[in-house]
């Protein structure tokens, strides 16, 4: 075989090995999908016990408010656009959208968690009162947690942006946490659909 066929045996493997994904978006990817299991299951699991309950909240509670949470759950929803704002700032190298955006997803999401702590001492029940309550608190302070998580990687973002450290060519790191933080804005709508607005339409 001669030197140019063995050339154009090798490029399309070469061109194939460049345009697949690194380990850590396939890392991130697998985190996701066995985080979304996770929420399946205990959404799931709401949605059975209550099916076979004929009473919904159970022990004649008051289901939770919709006021602030519209607004809150506006707030964190967007917050997929200053990360989004941020991710294609940087891989135009521009340094200034990024660190603007990072900060205001770390407002957002941070606004987000002090309600979620503030609604928890407003509820008139506890997480051992019954199975709703245990599920309602699961849920919920499963999801808060997975908000503070994407903060803390927001916040090593931010260092490193102020330190200079991701570029239009160097970036892969906040793409990789802005697939983090965008799954964790999907799943609060499936939250929110299930355990706030799902009691008062029916």
């Amino acid at each position: 075989m001669t030197l140019a066929a063995a050339e154009a045996v090798t490029e399309p493997s070469r061109s194939r090995e460049a345009k697949g994904r690194s380990i850590a978006w396939w890392g991130m990817a697998v985190l996701i999908a066995t985080e979304a299991m996770i929420f399946a299951t205990l959404l799931s699991s709401y949605v059975f016990v209550r099916a076979a309950s004929k009473e919904w909240p159970l022990g004649h509670i008051e289901p939770p408010e919709l006021g602030l949470i519209w607004f809150f759950t506006a707030i964190l929803l967007g917050s997929s656009g200053p990360m989004f704002f941020a991710e294609h700032g940087i891989k135009k190298g521009n340094q200034a959208r990024l660190r603007l955006g990072l900060a205001l997803v770390s407002i957002m999401g941070a606004s987000f968690l002090g309600f979620l702590v503030y609604e928890y001492h407003e509820l008139e029940f506890g997480i051992r009162d019954n199975a709703y309550g245990s599920l309602f608190y699961a849920i919920t302070g499963l999801h808060g947690a997975h908000v503070a998580g994407g903060l803390l990687m927001i916040g090593m973002l931010q260092i490193k942006a102020w330190l200079g450290r991701f570029s239009a060519e160097r970036h892969e790191t906040v793409a990789v946490i802005g697939m983090y933080w965008h799954f964790v804005d999907v799943v609060w709508i499936f939250v929110f659909s299930t355990l706030y607005l799902s009691v008062h339409v029916s």
